[in-house]
């Protein structure tokens, strides 16, 4: 079930709950694959997504975030409204291209998510995270003839074809890599609300909790969603971004 509600800045809450969702996928997801997927999914992977903070630092700076019901407002806003209408059915479709040895449609989709970034800094961010992650895969899987690939994307890989390619690595199941995507995306983005609001470790788990509850809506409707019906279109992260490349002072890079 998905529910809207207007709030007073204008923007939009979305919730969901899980018990009226349907299955993406119903393959099981063995020990080993929930493990790498966790492991994909922890703050402590070396591609620096936490420092980034996705525009939020602009937002607070503005005056837009100043407590925690307003941050996780902002954040279950851009994953409805960004992350489940771009990058996660980027992922979504390109793990079955890297699966499949689908070249064309790998760099396609990397080339989708490069044009689309409404601003430097957020290219910037989905390239320096894809290459990082290319690098890792080096390390990690260097026998695989896919790692090369990826690393080769021009002019960059990006972050969610980068992360497809390592989820195909680990043999699990569609919904779960996007699971696995989301929820790194919302640890991180919660640490940001924590540095840059500031808010407190039992405020930044509130808010999580709500993106948690969100998440398997979005990846549901993500997976389904088809070529033509793929946005990225965030007009005020857009500004917001803009400016924060010559915000006076600040934490993050993006």
């Amino acid at each position: 079930m998905l529910t809207i509600m207007a709030t007073p800045m204008g923007m939009t809450t979305v919730t969901a709950t899980l018990t009226d969702e349907p299955r993406v996928s119903d393959s099981t997801l063995s020990p080993s694959a929930l493990l790498q997927l966790m492991q994909l999914a922890s703050p402590a992977l070396p591609v620096g997504g936490f420092s980034y903070s996705e525009v939020l630092e602009a937002a607070v700076d503005s005056q837009r975030v100043t407590n925690e019901a307003q941050a996780g407002d902002w954040l279950l806003n851009q994953l409805a409204l960004s992350l489940e209408r771009s990058d996660l059915p980027v992922l979504a479709q390109a793990l079955p291209a890297w699966r499949a040895g689908d070249l064309p449609r790998v760099q396609a989709l990397n080339d989708w998510v490069n044009t689309t970034r409404e601003s430097a800094e957020l290219r910037q961010q989905t390239q320096q995270m894809g290459r990082s992650l290319a690098e890792w895969l080096k390390q990690r899987a260097a026998q695989d003839a896919r790692v090369p690939q990826l690393a080769a994307l021009r002019p960059a890989p990006t972050w969610p074809v980068a992360f497809a390619l390592a989820a195909a690595q680990t043999g699990a199941p569609l919904r779960e890599a996007l699971l696995s995507f989301g929820f790194g995306w919302a640890e991180n983005m919660v640490q940001a609300a924590m540095r840059s609001v500031p808010l407190g470790q039992s405020a930044g788990q509130r808010i999580l909790a709500r993106l948690i509850e969100a998440l398997p809506g979005a990846v549901q409707r993500a997976a389904a969603l088809p070529d033509d019906a793929r946005q990225a279109f965030t007009p005020m992260l857009a500004i917001l971004s803009a400016q924060h490349e010559t915000q006076y002072s600040r934490l993050f890079r993006s």
